[in-house]
């Protein structure tokens, strides 16, 4: 099994952040700009719901991380 890249880890991101609903694994496949290997895709996604980025549940993942680092103070 490969261990993803940061550009894979990036691409994940992107797609889940730009979703307003759950989606499931092959809901992100499908709008990932390159293909990523299904264990690829699952290791990514386990960093980023052991990392808090992101909440799975029966409907698929989501993402709950606020970008924010500032808390709103310029």
């Amino acid at each position: 099994m490969h261990s993803p890249t940061l550009n894979t880890i990036l691409m994940v991101e992107g797609v889940l952040k730009s979703s307003a609903q759950p989606l499931s694994v092959a809901d992100i496949k499908r709008q990932l700009p390159k293909k990523v290997m299904h264990g690829t895709l699952l290791q990514v996604l386990d960093y980023l719901q052991l990392s808090k980025k992101i909440v799975i549940s029966t409907k698929g993942a989501v993402w709950v991380f606020e970008d924010n680092v500032f808390g709103g103070r310029a």
